[in-house]
């Protein structure tokens, strides 16, 4: 087998995408841990009420529904978001049930965007940047991309709780695992030493 063939042959290291989704996680632990924060609390329904202000006609009925619907319990749903987006850090960091995680932060991401960033108004007045909660979302489709075509991520729960619990998979994986993409992410043994003979004198 030539040179070539073995490298297209060797499966790809499992550190680089377990290293992306955990530097994401710390990211998102970091945010976490600023949603804690009194400040926010504080400040969680004016930044949604501020968002609402500028915007076309045509999207007052949205923020008018989420002021409403948030205005009556604004603490317990400041405290909601901050738990939220700890559970997503640390689902991140140790790679628990990755696809239920991906597909939940994606849908937790664009809530967010619509709302407390008011779709990053690109269509007012000195708009900058159309918001970060749109990026996480991208952030996180590319994950559970990633995880489609990577298979099982050698570094995670996931990867343990899928020998233990047959059903698993389904919350953690895109797609069922295949036996030999499963065993490409396993460690690789260690060679057994050959046995040398001895040359007769």
């Amino acid at each position: 087998m030539s040179q070539g063939q073995q490298a297209r042959a060797r499966p790809a290291p499992a550190w680089p995408k377990d290293t992306l989704r955990i530097a994401f996680g710390v990211i998102w632990l970091i945010d976490a841990t600023l949603k804690w924060l009194p400040g926010f609390r504080s400040s969680y329904m004016s930044v949604i009420m501020g968002e609402a202000q500028g915007q076309p006609g045509w999207l007052r009925p949205w923020f008018n529904f989420w002021i409403r619907f948030q205005h009556p319990d604004a603490m317990f749903l400041a405290y909601l978001a901050a738990v939220v987006e700890t559970l997503i850090a640390v689902a991140l960091i140790i790679g628990f049930a990755r696809k239920l995680t991906y597909l939940s932060a994606i849908a937790f991401s664009l809530l967010i965007w619509g709302t407390a960033e008011g779709f990053g108004g690109p269509y007012t007045s000195g708009a900058s940047d159309i918001g970060t909660a749109i990026i996480y979302a991208v952030v996180f489709a590319g994950l559970l991309m990633l995880s489609y075509y990577g298979g099982p991520a050698r570094y995670s729960a996931d990867y343990y709780l899928e020998k233990k619990i047959s059903w698993w998979w389904r919350v953690a994986e895109t797609r069922r695992p295949d036996p030999a993409q499963a065993a490409a992410s396993a460690p690789a043994a260690a060679p057994e030493p050959q046995a040398t003979l001895a040359r007769p004198s």
